[in-house]
């Protein structure tokens, strides 16, 4: 029995670090900078938990009775987290009360579960044993939930659907406990009811948890969702509304095909035309192809390798065949090259250049996306540049985000590179950014390509003039040690989305 109830503490250790990274991530997704998100998560959690053991001293009667019932109601709470959240969100005034609310409840009660279990089994070992066996398998409990959360959960269950798997194992240690000590539980019988009604409930939302997500989607997205899937790097969504197709990553709006040729005309165009005889061309993320599409205009290009970390993106656009059309079956041309790895760990293991490269990154919301816009990965673009290229980088809206923009001009130019910033209006978005880098003084095009839809020479000229509200700023470098721009743009754009 004593052993039973030890196995109990690696479970509901299990379950109790899954309920916290569970919060973390869905936090990090839904409110972006996933350093802030984890480490509030995190010190919310743990004080909770610290709440809750200090609380199991008042409890003096009945304590299998209060530990079955804590297991019942973590279950509950935590089971239904992920679900609850994803639901409140769109619609919720003050979200994050909730979050942390829930976090606090869950980290309260998981806290009581150790101190009860350790004066269950007291009389069973010695202070000493107790201690040294109880801490043993809580620990390993934590490890193992820390390896399964990112390498099965994650990409294979997904949040909503982990939440509810975790909450069933914590209403089976209840029913296991109230067989083990089915002679010292007060009302066992209404405890196995409500544990059967709740397992019920939890099963149930397992196994609907895709029909759950999809709900919760509806009410956050305008138009018909007609794709959806998380992978093991994000939350793909893509919907359709009237004639136009929306890409959404985490919640966040990527494209609009009525408007994304301006986005990436003004992307490709400007910097290749400018490329004398370009051969070969790198991209940096655009896992949608429609760059690739823009460089595939230039019959002189060999060769496009795209670098994109989410293998499941590309496929997409690869396979879907509404977005194979909308960018013209690019990722399938013989000419392209695609490649599912980290851009930052590739670039320092590359060893080719390149007459012109397209970094199209999301925007810097979170240290793993700054590190892509840092001095030190910019010091990559410029030794894989030949001398007559060009890179040009999507650096966010220089009026939502001013600072942050020219963070991105002033770390290209600290590495060597001079710049030519410019700008557009996307209908979308508002106005955008974008920052040509070279190794030598760049001139804007007089001519370029017959049929674009958007980019013309005289575009072209005054997309490189600046109002002045949208003109330069000091701001520091942005470097992997501070990340300075993942500030800037949690600052910034803050003010604009809540």
């Amino acid at each position: 029995m004593a052993y039973a109830l030890l196995f109990s503490v690696f479970a509901i250790s299990t379950c109790g670090l899954v309920y916290e990274l569970t919060a973390g991530a869905l936090a990090s997704y839904l409110l972006g900078d996933s350093v802030t998100q984890f480490s509030i998560i995190i010190g919310v959690y743990l004080s909770a938990m610290g709440l809750g053991s200090y609380l199991s001293r008042y409890i003096v009667r009945n304590i299998i009775s209060v530990f079955i019932e804590a297991e019942l109601l973590i279950g509950l709470v935590g089971g239904c987290s992920a679900a609850i959240l994803f639901s409140v969100f769109e619609v919720a005034v003050h979200f994050r009360p909730i979050l942390y609310s829930l976090i606090t409840v869950t980290g309260a009660l998981v806290g009581l579960e150790i101190p009860l279990i350790m004066r269950v089994l007291k009389n069973r070992f010695e202070f000493k044993d107790l201690v040294s066996k109880v801490f043993t398998f809580d620990y390993i409990g934590a490890l193992f939930a820390s390896l399964l959360f990112p390498l099965l959960l994650v990409p294979h269950f997904g949040l909503i659907r982990s939440s509810f798997f975790f909450g069933i194992i914590n209403v089976l240690v209840a029913f296991w406990a109230l067989r083990l000590f089915r002679g010292e539980v007060i009302r066992p019988r209404a405890l196995a009811a409500a544990g059967g009604v709740l397992l019920f409930f939890l099963t149930a939302g397992f196994i609907y948890s895709e029909q759950i997500l999809h709900f919760t989607e509806t009410l956050n997205y305008r138009g018909n969702i007609i794709y959806a899937r998380t992978t093991p790097y994000q939350r793909i969504v893509v919907t359709r509304e009237q004639d136009s197709l929306q890409l959404f990553l985490n919640g966040n709006l990527q494209f609009n095909s009525r408007d994304e040729y301006r986005y990436h005309e003004a992307l490709v165009h400007p910097g290749l035309q400018a490329v004398r005889e370009p051969r070969n061309v790198l991209v940096l993320g655009g896992g949608d192809g429609l760059a690739v599409r823009e460089i595939l205009r230039y019959p002189g290009v060999n060769s496009v390798t795209l670098v994109d970390l989410d293998a499941e993106m590309t496929k997409l656009f690869k396979s879907h065949e509404s977005l194979v059309r909308l960018n013209g079956g690019s990722l399938n041309s013989p000419k392209v090259t695609i490649i599912n790895a980290d851009a930052f760990v590739w670039m320092k293991t590359n060893n080719q250049r390149f007459d012109f490269i397209v970094v199209d990154f999301p925007d810097p919301s979170n240290f793993s996306l700054g590190k892509l816009y840092t001095n030190t990965f910019y010091r990559l673009l410029y030794r894989a540049l030949r001398d007559g290229g060009a890179v040009v980088v999507q650096s966010t809206s220089p009026f939502v985000a001013r600072r942050s923009y020219w963070c991105v001009v002033n770390t290209l130019k600290s590495v060597g590179f001079e710049t030519t910033p410019y700008h557009v209006y996307l209908p979308s978005f508002g106005e955008w950014g974008y920052v040509i880098g070279s190794k030598r003084a760049f001139r804007m095009p007089q001519g370029f390509l017959a049929g674009l839809r958007f980019v013309t020479p005289e575009t072209a000229r005054l997309m490189t003039e600046f109002p002045p509200d949208m003109g330069p700023v000091e701001t520091e470098v942005n470097r992997l040690n501070n990340q300075v721009l993942v500030r800037y743009f949690e600052e910034e754009w803050s003010r604009y989305v809540h």
